[in-house]
């Protein structure tokens, strides 16, 4: 569920695309065909009722804060990448930290997607870019 729950945050924010949700999804459902959650989610089209779903299905005394956060980190990398304004990038950090479970959202890195944009505020973009990267490294050895 920890990368189903990146993947469903992603698609929310729209970071990432229904297609790949779905070939995800559908991976994970092959491999793990038994899985209740999975086939719910395989005919589950509603992109809220999804993350609803996942948010309120996933142990959280069990969940792997490691795995999710390192799937996570390698997605937000990659559209940080191929974002032209860090304005925008920043915005949409802040609204996925929204997205994310209460319980998630206090733990770093999860924590700085809510205030790496506030350098933005007096023009300082170099300590954004600085608080995101250091984000996306969080889990380098």
């Amino acid at each position: 569920m920890e990368e189903l729950l990146v993947f469903a945050v992603l698609l929310y924010e729209k970071l990432v695309t229904k297609d790949e949700y779905n070939k995800r999804l559908d991976e994970l459902f092959l491999d793990h065909p038994e899985n209740d959650d999975l086939l719910y989610l395989e005919w589950e089209t509603d992109t809220k009722n999804i993350i609803t779903y996942i948010r309120t299905h996933i142990d959280y005394n069990t969940f792997d804060y490691e795995q999710f956060g390192k799937i996570l980190m390698n997605k937000l990398k990659v559209c940080y990448k191929n974002c032209s304004d860090i304005r925008c990038f920043a915005d949409q950090m802040y609204r996925l930290w929204e997205r994310l479970p209460e319980i998630i959202q206090d733990r770093e890195p999860f924590f700085a997607l809510c205030y790496a944009d506030d350098p933005l505020s007096w023009g300082d973009e170099q300590q954004t870019r600085r608080i995101y990267e250091d984000m996306f490294n969080y889990y380098k050895d």
